[in-house]
């Protein structure tokens, strides 16, 4: 077995053991603010402990970058967790949100895995290998227009004070296509490209974690993602991406930059 493959499935179960430890707090948890709009939990922290040790005890040179400031250089792979995409939403008692999970090798994403603990969807790539939900192959829309798709989106959490805050794109979008959703987890909104379930996405000033397994889902399940602008490496920063099946992915980024 390669070690890309063990490390893949390593992934897998312990996402799949945050997605536990998340489960019971759904609701329940008490809040502190990062930011005036922007939560943590003590799950959230928990479930970023337990991913980080499993992946120290198999692997203690790998690199890790997670959101609740679990970071370290490594040698040359480096684990890119989100461990509680939609802290809002769990806080709320809103039962949509996800840990993620990516590899990276010598700064190309290997492996990207998306688990929803309350769906008990688990979307998976390897590069390469194409995109699974559970153990169904996935494959992007066939949606032909901007006009007849679907599309989601996220707003930052400086949406009051910074006017880079995305309204103008949602407002824009919303009267060129079927609808625009805001579902609280970019994790998620790529999970469902990729799965058919929206046929475009974009969002603005992201962070790594929120991206980095998603990006992987949407290639892998045959469509496209780029920066907003059009030009390539979305995870550079400040990372923004626009993700999309690929047939409406010209129409998209046109109307992004109208």
């Amino acid at each position: 077995m390669t070690s890309s493959s063990t490390r893949f499935d390593l992934a897998v179960d312990l996402a799949r053991r945050a997605g536990d430890v998340l489960r019971p707090g759904l609701g329940r948890a008490s809040v502190e603010h990062k930011g005036p709009l922007e939560l943590v939990t003590e799950f959230d922290r928990a479930s970023e402990h337990l991913i980080i040790e499993g992946v120290a005890a198999a692997f203690p040179t790998d690199g890790v970058l997670a959101e609740e400031g679990g970071a370290r250089p490594g040698e040359a792979w480096r684990w890119i967790i989100d461990p509680l995409d939609g802290t809002t939403n769990f806080a709320h008692g809103i039962p949509h949100f996800a840990v993620s999970i990516a590899g990276e090798d010598r700064g190309v994403i290997e492996f990207g895995v998306v688990y929803d603990p309350m769906r008990d969807e688990l979307f998976a790539a390897r590069r390469g290998e194409g995109t699974l939900l559970n153990e169904t192959r996935q494959h992007v829309s066939a949606t032909a227009t901007l006009a007849d798709s679907l599309l989601v989106t996220g707003f930052p959490y400086d949406l009051d004070r910074n006017p880079e805050n995305n309204l103008n794109l949602y407002a824009r979008l919303a009267m060129q296509s079927r609808g625009v959703r805001r579902l609280g987890s970019a994790a998620l909104d790529l999970a469902y490209v990729a799965a058919a379930r929206f046929d475009g996405y974009w969002e603005l000033r992201l962070a790594p974690w929120d991206l980095a397994a998603g990006l992987l889902l949407v290639t892998e399940a045959g469509g496209v993602v780029s920066r907003v602008d059009g030009r390539p490496d979305p995870l550079r920063a400040p990372a923004s991406v626009a993700a999309s099946n690929g047939r409406i992915h010209v129409a998209l980024l046109q109307a992004l930059r109208q």
